[in-house]
């Protein structure tokens, strides 16, 4: 019977974090990990996620609500509001230009307090995971965060010929990645940063 490894791997990693703690308090240089260091992008609402909209001196007006499947939301004397893919701040001032109509100078704040964010913004992890999943993608997210997410690999799994699909410029680009490397030996030089839309595919070792 397939039983998944779900505390194994994290030693090595623990490990080699320390050691990593221990070279930087002693000067030492450092294998860089290629991680992106560009801005993370504002997160965007979806479907699933839960929104805080406060209307200043108005609190009959506020109101914390999901967002439907469909992507909108209703709050009092607003319905319908398309609320996926735009960001909190967006949000509200959309909320103020309708609130407007019924009082005067409407002030919103659009507190998002539970995220699931959309699906063309999600992590998914397929194949031998411990727990395959969509996952929120996070600010400065990377694959060692996604890994513990996920609570590791199988034993069946061929960590090493693991790979990322990410699309770039229009185009599905395969980024390979070394999971044995990195939550087995704490290679913290294979970890990657993590992209919205990012797919990890973890397949299964050959016998």
């Amino acid at each position: 019977m397939r039983t998944p490894m779900r505390l194994s791997w994290l030693g090595p990693v623990v490990i080699g974090v320390l050691m990593v703690a221990g070279c930087a308090s002693q000067g030492t240089s450092l294998p860089t990990a290629p991680v992106s260091q560009q801005e993370s992008p504002l997160y965007l609402i979806g479907p699933g996620d839960a929104v805080n909209v406060f209307v200043w001196g108005n609190s009959d007006l506020s109101a914390s609500v999901p967002v439907r499947p469909d992507g909108r939301i209703t709050t009092p004397l607003v319905e319908d509001v398309k609320a996926s893919g735009k960001t909190p701040t967006q949000l509200a001032r959309e909320m103020e230009k309708q609130l407007a109509r019924y009082i005067k100078n409407p002030v919103v704040t659009v507190i998002v307090t539970n995220f699931v964010g959309r699906f063309s913004e999600q992590v998914r992890v397929v194949g031998e995971a411990a727990k395959p999943q969509a996952l929120a993608h996070r600010e400065n997210m990377t694959l060692l965060d996604v890994m513990i997410d996920v609570g590791g690999v199988t034993e069946f799994a061929a960590g090493n010929r693991a790979k990322v699909i990410r699309m770039v410029d229009g185009r599905l680009q395969e980024i390979p990645v070394r999971l044995d490397d990195l939550i087995k030996d704490g290679d913290i030089s294979a970890n990657i940063a993590m992209l919205p839309g990012d797919i990890l595919i973890i397949p299964e070792a050959w016998f």
